[in-house]
């Protein structure tokens, strides 16, 4: 079973919709590891690592995100997959 990593880069309105907690549940069904959390500019930033067919799983699911939520773009930053994470974490402030 091939790995992967992605850092994601989500834009549009989704700060405010429960989108970190929903992309959390969503890991958490993949058995992705990694982290998410909001960024400065108001976006939402994410890795997932995981098995490469549930970690693209995850960046579909991204690509809409959770209801409340219009995601306008989408940037993947795929690279190896490190094993670093144990779990899936939302990470709090900026």
């Amino acid at each position: 079973m091939e790995k992967g990593r992605v850092h994601l880069l989500i834009r549009g309105y989704v700060q405010g919709v429960f989108f970190r907690a929903s992309t959390q549940d969503m890991a958490y069904s993949l058995d992705l590891r990694g982290w998410v959390k909001n960024a400065p500019d108001g976006s939402v930033e994410a890795v997932f690592e995981g098995p490469r067919d549930e970690v693209e799983k995850a960046v579909q699911w991204c690509r809409k995100g959770p209801p409340g939520a219009n995601v306008s773009d989408v940037e993947e930053k795929w690279s190896d997959h490190s094993g670093e994470f144990k779990s899936f974490e939302i990470k709090y402030g900026f």
